[in-house]
């Protein structure tokens, strides 16, 4: 034990040094001239102001990028300046990942290069390509923005995104500890609620009221054969309404439902499923409080000829504390975990303890526990998150 606490003072220490040599800021920062506090609190996390920019287009409404277009005297031509790119490196020294009672060095942990913004008024996209747990790299969010379609609220984005997105990010979490029934696939099933392929309608009302219709694919965002990506002929479709209650809450419900089908032992089986769910947001500074609950049902998860039902429940609950607003330097996480299915390799009671230092707008340093009742372990990670 004294090995290992000598092992993460070290780590954490030698992170202190290297990352206060790194001053760069990112792409949209770089863009706008300003600080990363303007959208993040702290990065990844959006602010009001930032989830606006991001649902915008990447643009700011009271603000212009001077320059950020080339003058090619041609009218027709949106062709920016600089290629937007930005880098994100996470790394880690954790214990006991997985129950596996020895130390590791998960360094670097995840690797992204980003590029977004705006193509032309109304028009933006967004990228990124990521190497994460030290397998070969990939495409994970890809998709182009279409903002006020026929001069309404009314927007349209297509292509690799996931279908959680207008409920909570995963890609916008603080934590290591993921929203894990966002990821729950019961039996044999393809779908879940994270990355798929599809087209997203969102439309806000002035009343504070969202929309938001999507059409996936539902088997994820894996290789196609060919050029086909969907492998059979069902669509899912996905519906949410949110609504601002007020300053100091938000609340909305989502449903999802879909058929799948599979060829087992040449013959054609399907599982039709449907999910339900109610999240809710309440803040009130220093605290913030997001919530969610899911109800999943399969009819066939496993593609029997006599179907094989399955019942998944599961929620999340995670509370923000920022002592000093978007200018804390500390600031911590508690996360909760609970899923509960007919399978039980997917059921998790898990609590997670976060604590971040902001060394830089751009730059975090790390230190998390989490212990998972179901298996009965905990683990212990130390590290840092970056982006430039």
């Amino acid at each position: 034990m004294k090995k290992l606490l000598s092992l993460l003072v070290l780590t954490l220490i030698i992170t202190v040094f290297l990352a206060s040599e790194i001053l760069a800021i990112p792409s949209f920062a770089r863009k706008y001239n300003m600080t990363c506090k303007t959208c993040h609190s702290p990065f990844p996390a959006l602010k009001p102001y930032g989830e606006e920019f991001a649902g915008y287009g990447f643009v700011l409404k009271d603000q212009d990028a001077p320059r950020y277009f080339v003058d090619t005297g041609d009218p027709e031509l949106s062709l920016i300046r600089d290629l937007p790119l930005a880098f994100r490196l996470d790394g880690y020294v954790t214990y006991n990942q997985s129950n596996l009672e020895k130390s590791d060095f998960n360094a670097p942990l995840l690797f992204k290069i980003l590029s977004g913004g705006a193509l032309t008024k109304d028009v933006a996209y967004y990228v990124y390509y990521i190497l994460e747990n030290g397998e070969s790299g990939k495409i994970e969010d890809a998709w182009f923005m279409f903002n006020n379609l026929f001069g309404s609220n009314l927007d349209l984005t297509i292509g690799q995104f996931q279908v959680s997105d207008p409920l909570f990010k995963r890609e916008l979490r603080l934590t290591r500890d993921d929203y894990y029934i966002y990821k729950v696939k019961p039996g044999l099933s393809n779908t879940d609620l994270t990355y798929d392929r599809g087209i997203m309608l969102a439309y806000g009302f002035d009343s504070g009221t969202d929309l938001t219709l999507q059409v996936v694919n539902g088997n994820g965002i894996g290789e196609g054969v060919s050029d086909v990506f969907d492998d059979d002929k069902y669509k899912n479709f996905f519906g949410r309404i949110s609504q601002d209650a007020g300053e100091h809450l938000r609340i909305g419900a989502m449903a999802y439902s879909g058929k799948e089908e599979k060829i087992i032992s040449d013959i054609a089986r399907t599982n039709q499923f449907w999910i339900v769910g109610g999240d809710a947001t309440i803040s009130f500074d220093p605290l913030e409080l997001n919530l969610q609950y899911i109800e999943r049902s399969d009819d066939n998860a496993l593609f029997t000829e006599n179907k094989t039902e399955a019942k998944t429940r599961g929620a999340f609950g995670e509370l923000i504390y920022r002592p000093e607003g978007d200018a804390s330097k500390w600031y911590g996480v508690a996360i909760f975990n609970w899923i509960e299915s007919d399978f039980r390799e997917s059921n998790l009671k898990q609590l997670g303890v976060h604590l971040g230092y902001v060394l830089r707008r751009n730059i975090r340093l790390v230190t998390e526990y989490s212990h998972n009742f179901t298996d009965k372990f905990g683990k212990m990670s130390v590290g840092f998150v970056s982006a430039f």
